[in-house]
């Protein structure tokens, strides 16, 4: 019996027991199946499907629901359809076996009958069993009893979805349904009726012409009807079909001003009369909002919308309040001033206690901000940063820090807002945030004394703001002076005195709190060497502070000590020009590299698609950004120490720059771009005017090492001689790890060397170059690909990009799978054109995709060391 096994499993303590008696009870069945024991196969398929639950195979009994079926008893083929739908989907191929027994079910004399095979269609029909038994369901659509229109119309959204051509058949049958006086078969009829207009607009046109004044009665009636018990739910007759309605009509409005207008009348009686201190009539409401903002209006009803999301924003429920929130976003972008008038309600949202609220209102209240609400909304948003939980800060603060720099008119307010977010949540401010405030405090040159000051008192009183501390030892070696001799005083300050000796004791502070990271020291450092300057009777104390960190066991701060040690001790005559205020930062500039708004240039080759022949790539119609970010052919004459290349590959301006007046120095060359090269990756964005040549330029007096003082990287194995000509192997030596190497033209009768393109542990790629005669801009490659790993490479895909001034070509390759382990290779040719042959060498990035073990590899390579002659 079924119920002694269950009593067997429920009884079972261990995972292991419970396997034992299943596999138990597995074999009983199967001998039972084999012996084709009639009498016990329905309780054989009960067990089956109580197995199947716990999430056992039960495969092995899946014949025995066809022969229930094919039973002519009701209750054999009530287990038989039962088993159908539990034990098999319409993926399983034993499902075809069934479909004939389902035709003969829907035409059976017994309407139970009907039912359960309605019902096990519904379940699992598949494409091929919704085509053989649409006919049969779309009569029954029309049968006698309302149970059995209802699984009917049920049956027909399974069927319409699995195969959208049929929609056209039930179209007339659907209109029909929506007649009907019966509220089970009503709102399976809506629902129907609402599934044909999402696959087809055939129905959708006739829905909207012939049934949209028959739904708006309907509707009407429900809303209007007297208490009636059978379909009460809170005091609200039938709030499903409600629902079920509601939305159809939305789908009928949507887009059409004729079916808008017919229905606005009954929408505004939804909206005003149902009430909304029961769920169920929050549910309505809802709907009722929902199509409103969906349909075509102009614009009378969406605010007794939005008002009544309004009263479901001060509703206790926060999951009504939830999807208030939700709706609210929506609406701004039809009627934003509507919305404006719950400003208040949403901004209390903000400080709810569920976090999910908080953050959808933010996220609503962000966008209500406008150049009228900005102050007073972020005079809150501030004040209620004071008291906001820690896990709600970095959100509130991202936002604010968003809106204050998208809407700041004037510099004051927009320096002052950000003080305010740094003293209260300096840890949760992002880096490019911060970096804006700076490249701001930079431009504002009459407000450097105002922030300087302002920074300094917010410094005293929130140490532990990490972003803060940076900010302000950065603005006090940058102005420490206007500090001190209290210049630029405005109106609004209260007066303040600091001493040379308080700057350099706050700037110390910084340096030896012990939860300052290495940014904030680095920038301390950095501060207290423009200091040494700015304050002279103060240089031996600061140099104490420095020489303090020389042996200090982060080796950039060390390095630094000991260089800006080595300054201080024996080159004080260039001090004050290394160390000058720096110069004052581009916001376009900036903005431009924060939004990733660089130039990008045409390619002709990265662009092929994967589902191509390996090689040949899609013509390009249109512009498409180039791998290598190359944005202009209108660049400057080459000159001998390889600049021209450095601005090709980088897209970096090295034109010369006039030193600073005053200061006793060489012409600043193209080697500016060093400190760039080298200092990627390194985690110290601070920056001060300095430039390699001055570095360079001291170093021809003295030998040491010195460090970069835009605190990135040192430069302490260049020497002056890196300026000149001469030395542009170097330069390129920096670039990719090796000069290039010795070439032979052609023109003399040699032949140029092979090029190892690239190489890792598993993939080496070889270029063999030669020459069209006559053709001196024209290199032709050959490419060959060997696969240095034990597995083979299938799909094999060779992709280059190169920058304006040339032009490439790609032949077909000569196979798309690479042999393991160097057995075999494959070769591509390559023909590139040189437009400006003779003033730049080729350069070329290069992408290679292919699959191992069923896996997708892809590896890139930017390729700089060409032959120069090429």
């Amino acid at each position: 019996m079924i119920g002694d096994m269950i009593r067997a499993i429920r009884a079972c303590k261990t995972a292991a027991e419970e396997r034992a008696v299943v596999r138990k009870e597995c074999a009983a069945i199967r001998a039972s199946i084999n012996e084709d024991d009639q009498d016990y196969r329905h309780r054989n398929l009960a067990k089956l499907m109580f197995i199947q639950m716990l999430g056992y195979p039960t495969h092995f009994g899946q014949m025995e629901c066809l022969k229930l079926i094919a039973s002519a008893g009701f209750p054999e083929k009530r287990i038989g359809y039962l088993g159908l739908m539990l034990l098999l989907d319409e993926r399983q191929e034993v499902l075809m076996l069934v479909t004939n027994s389902l035709k003969q079910d829907l035409n059976h004399s017994n309407q139970y009958i009907v039912g359960l095979a309605l019902c096990a269609l519904g379940n699992i029909c598949s494409a091929e069993m919704a085509r053989d038994l649409a006919p049969e369901v779309e009569r029954l659509l029309q049968f006698r009893d309302p149970n059995i229109r209802k699984k009917a119309a049920l049956c027909s959204i399974r069927i319409i979805k699995k195969v959208p051509a049929l929609a056209e058949n039930f179209i007339n049958c659907a209109a029909s349904l929506l007649k009907e006086k019966h509220h089970g078969v009503l709102i399976t009829g809506v629902q129907l009726c609402a599934d044909l207009c999402k696959v087809s607009s055939e129905a959708l046109e006739y829905f909207r012409k012939k049934c949209t004044e028959g739904l708006v009665r309907t509707l009407r009636d429900i809303v209007n009807s007297p208490y009636s018990p059978e379909y009460d739910i809170s005091g609200i007759t039938d709030p499903y079909l409600h629902i079920r309605l509601l939305k159809l009509l939305r789908i009928l409005g949507q887009g059409d001003a004729d079916a808008s207008d017919r229905m606005t009348d009954i929408l505004a009686q939804v909206a005003t009369k149902t009430e909304s201190n029961k769920n169920a009539g929050n549910a309505i409401l809802y709907e009722c909002v929902e199509t409103i903002m969906s349909i075509e209006d102009d614009g009378g009803l969406r605010v007794l919308a939005i008002n009544i999301l309004g009263k479901f924003l001060s509703n206790r429920d926060n999951n009504i309040r939830y999807v208030a929130l939700n709706m609210l976003m929506r609406a701004t972008t039809l009627d934003a001033q509507a919305v404006q008038r719950h400003r208040a309600t949403i901004l209390d949202c903000v400080k709810d206690s569920d976090a999910s609220i908080r953050k959808r209102a933010l996220d609503l209240l962000y966008l209500l901000v406008n150049d009228n609400n900005v102050k007073p909304l972020i005079k809150e948003l501030i004040e209620y940063l004071e008291v906001s939980d820690q896990e709600f800060k970095g959100d509130l603060t991202a936002k604010i820090c968003s809106l204050v720099e998208k809407f700041s008119s004037e510099k004051i307010w927009y320096i002052d807002q950000m003080l305010k977010v740094l003293s209260e949540a300096g840890n949760f401010v992002k880096d490019e945030v911060w970096h804006a405030l700076i490249v701001v405090i930079s431009n504002a040159s009459d407000l450097h004394g105002y922030t300087v000051r302002a920074l300094y008192r917010a410094f005293l009183t929130s140490t532990e703001q990490e972003t803060l501390v940076r900010v302000a030892v950065w603005c006090i070696g940058e102005y420490g002076d206007m500090l001190v001799n209290n210049v630029g005083m405005l109106d609004i300050e209260d007066p303040i005195t600091v001493t040379e000796c308080d700057a350099v004791d706050a700037v110390e502070v910084a340096i030896k709190r012990h939860t300052s990271d290495l940014t904030t020291k680095a920038m301390a450092l950095i501060a207290l060497l423009k200091l040494s300057s700015r304050f002279p009777s103060y240089s031996e104390r600061i140099k104490d502070i420095i020489v303090q960190n020389k042996g200090n066991v982060v080796l950039e701060l060390q390095q630094r000590s000991i260089e800006f040690n080595r300054i201080l001790q024996k080159h004080p005559k260039f001090r004050s020009a290394l160390v000058e205020r720096m110069p004052v930062l581009d916001e376009a500039t900036f903005s431009g590299r924060r939004a990733g708004s660089l130039p990008t240039a045409i390619s002709t080759s990265s662009g092929a698609p994967s589902n191509l022949p390996n090689g040949i790539a899609k013509p390009a119609t249109a512009p498409i950004p180039d791998l290598l970010d190359l944005s202009s052919d209108d660049v400057p004459a080459p000159s001998s120490s390889g600049g021209d290349f450095l601005q090709d590959l980088l897209g970096v301006d090295l034109s010369p720059t006039p030193a600073p007046s005053g200061a006793d120095m060489p012409p600043k060359a193209s080697t500016d771009v060093l400190l760039d090269l080298l200092s990627i990756g390194m985690p110290l964005p601070v920056q001060t005017g300095l430039s390699a040549s001055d570095i360079l330029s001291s170093s021809q007096d003295d030998k040491a090492p010195f460090v970069n003082f835009n605190g990135l990287a040192s430069l302490s194995s260049l020497s002056a001689n890196a300026t000149s000509p001469a030395n542009a192997a170097p330069m390129m030596d920096l670039l990719d790890g090796r000069g290039p190497g010795p070439q032979k033209s052609e023109e003399n009768g040699q032949a140029y060397p092979s090029l190892v393109a690239y190489e890792s542990s598993s993939l080496r790629v070889m270029f063999n170059f030669s020459k069209q005669r006559g053709s001196p801009q024209t290199t032709l490659i050959q490419a060959t690909f060997t696969n240095l790993s034990s597995n083979v490479y299938n799909d094999f895909l060779f992709q280059a990009a190169v920058p304006k001034f040339l032009q490439l070509h790609l032949d077909p390759a000569s196979s798309n799978t690479l042999p393991a382990s160097g057995d075999g290779s494959i070769t591509q040719n390559l023909k590139v054109t040189n437009s400006q042959h003779g003033k730049k060498s080729l350069v070329m990035r290069v992408r290679i995709a292919y699959k191992t073990n069923n896996k997708d590899v892809l590896e890139e390579r930017q390729i700089n060391n060409f032959p120069q002659n090429l």
